[in-house]
């Protein structure tokens, strides 16, 4: 298959300009076939739902790899946008304008985020059972849902299109609570690493801890809400992210 030149590159696949209003992400030779084709999955179960998104097409084999193709999304990043913009209040504005038109979708056919989560805290906490123990049992008391779940929603996952926010990346959808993925995104804007050696390391820690501020001031929702989902997602990354704090 013949594809036009890399418009992106992400830790996963690389992403190709088709040129016919088209762009196909193929992912890297070692990345697991499966989790390829649940990306795929989830892509298309959402497909027809109300809210910005590229529509997704098919998936393919390419060199030993697999590949989505997905309509091209003109614009940046809402994460280039805000680090550029410093403007911390529109960027939040963006971000739950878009999620609440995201989480009034209701949806069955993927993934439980319970499921999600049980399964990570299980790799990451494999040799502390009491913890484990712990922990699960505040998972199996947070509520149950049939929202329509992004589970990697950010402002690197965010592009900003002719000025409206559109969304990407659908490995991780799922459905549950909403208050699992506005906590999920209040734990990836503000509790994961910045490196140490990161050029304005201590204005970037203030712009994530104000972002995510805003960001609930626009959903609505307080951090008591959103508590024990935090202590979950914090232990389960643990097991999805192992090397994220070495």
């Amino acid at each position: 298959m013949k594809y036009g030149k890399i418009i992106g590159i992400g830790n996963t696949a690389t992403v190709y300009d088709l040129k016919d209003g088209k762009v196909l992400k193929l992912f890297n030779k070692d990345y697991p076939s499966e989790a390829v084709v649940t990306e795929f999955k989830n892509a298309k179960a959402i497909n027809n739902m109300n809210f910005p998104k590229p529509k997704v097409y098919e998936m393919i084999n390419c060199e030993n790899a697999k590949g989505i193709i997905y309509d091209k999304i003109e614009g940046e990043s809402l994460l280039d946008w805000v680090l550029k913009t410093g403007d911390s209040r529109r960027c939040a504005l963006y971000m739950a304008e878009l999620h609440k038109l995201i989480l009034h979708n209701k949806i069955n056919n993927v993934r439980n985020y319970k499921g999600f989560l049980e399964e990570n805290i299980v790799k990451g906490l494999t040799d502390n059972s009491a913890k484990q123990k712990e922990i699960m049992l505040i998972l199996d008391k947070l509520e149950n849902g049939d929202a329509l779940c992004h589970g990697d929603y950010h402002p690197g996952n965010i592009f900003i299109s002719k000025g409206q926010a559109v969304v990407i990346d659908f490995m991780n959808v799922c459905h549950g609570h909403f208050l699992y993925d506005v906590a999920r995104t209040v734990y990836l804007i503000e509790y994961t690493p910045t490196p140490l050696k990161m050029e304005n390391r201590e204005q970037i820690l203030e712009l994530k801890k104000t972002l995510a501020d805003q960001y609930l001031e626009q959903m609505d929702v307080t951090r008591e809400m959103i508590k024990d989902y935090l202590l979950v997602i914090g232990a389960a990354r643990l097991g999805e992210c192992p090397n994220e704090n070495r």
